[in-house]
């Protein structure tokens, strides 16, 4: 009997392990803990936002100008916790990182389709609108959700900085092998984070073509900040956002190196583009 319930703990702890091991999110206690040790205040939130709760967590004072950091696929807003660490840009913004639809603790593991996601980004924005400037910053799918939100709030938003944008559904990979997994049974044999980013990377491929149309409206300045061997998300995407905002005052920063991970392998080079953002705007 005790070797029994040995196999079945195993098996388990086997069964389990992969979708602890791929949440890609940290306890809002432990993340608090960890920028105490900075010295910086994290103040984690969840909100409830048309039936779906958005988590996220910000630092800095409010009376400064917002920076909203969204990140890819899979992931949540941890994996821009090098930037809201940063001193610099601290002393500029106010910073929030959301944990997108379906990742982090924004219900997670149900994927939510990517309109979807902007209405409620954009209802979020609306929430915390304080007077201040307004800014996106998004990487990869992430660079793909922040101006479908622009959009809906073209004058809400003062500026996007797009890391690795995807947007063009024509240079992506067929992928059909996702479409499997986004079944009502077979989305369960993907384990933690890998779920919902399998079903949106599936949606975005199939769907997406509709929703450029709408990135007409946007007339803020637009950062393109992408790197020529990225082998995830295409060069091409540039040109195709380029041509998609051509109300916007686009400019563009090419890295020969750093891949689709530029936010990291990049960090020192585009946190002075993020500070440039701020440089017209005068604290009361």
């Amino acid at each position: 009997m005790k070797k029994r319930y040995i196999t079945l703990l195993i098996l388990l702890v086997v069964l389990t392990l992969p979708y602890l091991l791929l949440s890609m999110r940290i306890s809002d206690q432990r993340a608090v803990k960890e920028f105490q040790r900075k010295g910086i205040t994290l103040r984690p939130r969840i909100t409830l936002i048309a039936g779906h709760h958005l988590h996220y967590v910000s630092v800095g004072s409010d009376t400064l100008p917002t920076m909203i950091f969204i990140h890819g696929s899979p992931g949540s807003w941890y994996a821009f916790r090098a930037y809201l660490m940063d001193t610099a840009l601290l002393a500029h913004y106010h910073m929030i990182g959301i944990d997108r639809p379906g990742f982090g603790y924004s219900d997670f593991g149900t994927g939510v389709h990517l309109p979807e996601q902007a209405r409620i980004v954009a209802a979020f924005m609306d929430s915390i609108r304080h007077g201040r400037p307004l800014y996106l910053v998004g990487h990869s799918l992430g660079g793909t959700l922040a101006p479908l939100a622009a959009a809906l709030r073209p004058d809400s938003v003062d500026g996007l900085v797009l890391l690795a944008g995807a947007m063009d559904t024509l240079t992506e990979p067929a992928e059909k092998w996702r479409g499997f997994f986004t079944g009502p049974v077979t989305r369960y044999l993907m384990p933690g984070a890998l779920r919902p980013s399998t079903e949106e990377e599936w949606w975005y491929k199939t769907e997406m073509y509709h929703y450029p149309d709408s990135l007409v409206r946007i007339h803020c300045p637009v950062y393109l900040i992408h790197a020529r061997n990225d082998k995830i998300v295409d060069i091409a995407n540039v040109q195709y956002l380029k041509n998609a905002m051509p109300q916007a005052i686009v400019s563009v920063k090419l890295f020969a190196t750093g891949g689709h991970y530029i936010p990291w392998n990049h960090k020192d080079s585009i946190i002075p583009i993020l500070l440039h953002q701020s440089e017209n705007f005068k604290a009361p």
